[in-house]
């Protein structure tokens, strides 16, 4: 997947790795600690709606892109954590 320069900056601005845990669905959003995948999923629920899912996380949209574009690098991981959560 190629990304944006938009992308890799909203990336390396907002989120952060586990220090503790490599696994790419453990990414988190670096001020708040919320986890990536917890705002894929949300957004998943509410089509997709990203200044929904800032509001109800109380974070920026910025924070949100950068969780999508995350996502779209990563999504055969966070989609196997949702998976995970849902069973």
């Amino acid at each position: 997947m190629i990304m944006t320069k938009r992308e890799r900056e909203l990336i390396e601005r907002w989120i952060r790795q586990d220090p503790h845990d490599s696994d790419p669905a453990e990414a988190v959003l670096a001020e708040s600690g919320i986890s990536v995948w917890a705002l894929i999923g949300h957004l998943q629920g509410v089509d997709g709606d990203v200044a929904e899912v800032a509001a109800d996380y109380q974070v920026p949209c910025e924070a949100v892109e950068a969780a999508v574009a995350y996502y779209r690098k990563h999504q055969h991981f966070i989609e196997a954590r949702l998976a995970a959560n849902a069973a």
